[in-house]
């Protein structure tokens, strides 16, 4: 040992310095969890009573509220509110019933015509007069509840991701060296430090319990309900109220009556100290020192010097038998783990040998039908998650077989290859698989996805320069159909029914490329 903060005897008198404290202030700490557990209850109580008021004025608004946010949701990014907005949300509803009465004579909104329903100028000119109503009635029940904060939360696609759709506390963006409100923004919310929130959304019922948040706002309880429009779960209230301090008078009531007992309990663990180390922490010494030993030279001998040192049948003496049994132990399983270890990574490499050569195709190098397979599994789990964002290139080679028949399979091949590099190249942000002995698949995501068609005009450009090519063997100036197809969630319940539609076109350009041939 260093010093002496690093003896045995020294962390006992630790321990039971902790222990005289613990007992010292059990008896205040029980009362003040008491408090502070009727305390919590009432903050609970009132966020509770607060969140089902908000959630009332909501329901009076129903489904076009609904509707409003997410269009909000939608165009949030074109939508400005100055920084200042004082709250004043009456001129926005003017502009809105006017030009809904206009448009609209002797219809109502939410009973016999639908927010859907209205032309995009009268849903714009609807949301914006929806978002600045509620904001400020939002803003103005924090200090009518006197309560830190409330909101309102709209799930996003991305899974645990969270639309702030009505935050009172106004975050700033610039935008042309003007100040406003950033809206709606899109937050991820752990589950660990949310879980009221999302057991509120996926419950559909009000959370038991509160989250507990220490952030930049402050100590606060946040209490969530979901919120039901137009008979169905359309986002999370929010609520959120400081955690008051306890009272610093109960804390030095319960010190004073500490100081009087904490005299006796230092004497008794003053004695008890001493019969523990006379008894026990010198045993616990010697056994220290023998596995230090053994640490330190990694030699099993040591274990004899243990068992030597183990008088009396007390459990410290039946620890240094089991630690001698242990080190004995230890050896033959550090040998048999060594080898074990050498098995393993062989038979590591071994697997993933026949993983590759299970998934991957042998005359490109690029992943094959298989692979194929496994990744539709991916976008099938996405597409039951709702998530799903993909599309699908079907590639097929023209004239291998005139090709193999007249010049020999080693040129189709070469074709083969040709065009894969050409596919690879072009969908470089993709995965590119071989499906079959002439036809391609390309899964279209994220860049990929979002460029479809300057993609596809780039493979037709490539193609085209390499037909004029009159310095290339006719193998090399390879000609392909292209087909693509992105996922409809509307029309598409199966990634199946986008590669067949991506199928279905690209025998169309197949076809249509036959015709002018032939012209």
């Amino acid at each position: 040992m260093d010093n002496k903060t690093d003896s045995l005897i020294f962390k006992f008198a630790v321990i039971f310095l902790l222990f005289v404290i613990v007992t010292l202030t059990l008896s205040g700490v029980n009362a003040y969890f008491n408090q502070r557990a009727i305390y919590k209850t009432q903050c609970e109580e009132h966020l509770v009573h607060i969140a089902q008021h908000m959630e009332h004025l909501l329901k009076t608004e129903g489904k076009v509220f609904d509707d409003a946010m997410h269009y909000f949701v939608q165009h949030k990014d074109d939508i400005l509110v100055p920084i200042d907005y004082d709250g004043n949300w009456q001129p926005f509803w003017h502009d809105f019933i006017t030009g809904f009465r206009t448009k609209y004579p002797g219809k109502t909104l939410g009973i016999d015509m639908n927010f859907t329903d209205m032309d995009a100028d009268l849903q714009r000119t609807c949301a914006i007069y929806m978002h600045r109503k509620w904001l400020a009635i939002f803003e103005e029940a924090t200090k009518d509840f006197h309560i830190k904060y409330i909101y309102y939360l709209m799930p996003s696609e991305k899974p645990l991701y969270m639309f702030w759709v009505i935050d009172c506390v106004r975050e700033e963006k610039v935008v042309n060296g003007k100040k406003y409100i950033d809206l709606c923004t899109e937050v991820l919310e752990p589950l660990e430090r949310h879980q009221k929130m999302w057991q509120a959304w996926t419950t559909g019922a009000p959370a038991l319990g509160y989250d507990t948040f220490d952030n930049e706002y402050g100590k606060t309880y946040a209490y969530y309900t979901a919120v039901h429009l137009g008979g169905k779960k359309t986002g999370v209230i929010g609520t959120e109220i400081n955690i008051a301090d306890v009272d610093t008078a109960i804390l030095k009531n319960t010190l004073i009556q500490m100081a009087g007992l904490g005299s006796i309990l230092v004497l008794c663990v003053a004695g008890l100290l001493i019969l523990i180390y006379k008894k026990y922490i010198l045993k616990l010494i010697r056994l220290q020192n023998s596995v230090m030993q053994y640490t330190q030279e990694k030699d099993p001998a040591v274990v004899t010097s243990i068992e030597n040192n183990a008088e009396g049948k007390d459990e410290i003496s039946s620890l240094s038998i089991q630690t001698a049994a242990m080190i004995l132990e230890l050896e033959n399983y550090m040998r048999n783990l060594k080898d074990t270890t050498l098995a393993l990574d062989k038979e590591k490499e071994r697997a993933e040998a026949m993983n590759k050569l299970a998934n991957e195709d042998a005359l490109t190098g690029i992943r094959n039908k298989t692979a194929y397979d496994k990744e539709t599994k991916r976008l099938t789990w996405a597409i039951e998650d709702k998530s799903a964002q993909f599309g699908i290139a079907v590639i097929d080679l023209n004239f291998l077989k005139r090709i193999n028949d007249t010049y020999g399979h080693e040129q189709g091949n070469i074709s083969i290859k040709k065009l894969c590099h050409i596919v690879c190249t072009v969908f470089k942000h993709s995965p590119v698989f071989r499906i079959g002995g002439d036809e391609f698949a390309v899964i279209l995501e994220n860049t990929d996805y979002a460029n479809a068609q300057d993609l596809e005009n780039q493979f037709h450009a490539i193609l085209d320069s390499l037909a004029q090519d009159t310095t290339l063997e006719q193998w090399e100036r390879v000609s392909a159909a292209i087909g693509m197809a992105f996922f409809d969630p509307i029309k598409d319940d199966s990634v199946d029914n986008v590669f067949k539609r991506a199928d279905k076109a690209m025998y169309a350009h197949k076809k249509a490329m036959k015709a002018v041939r032939e012209q």
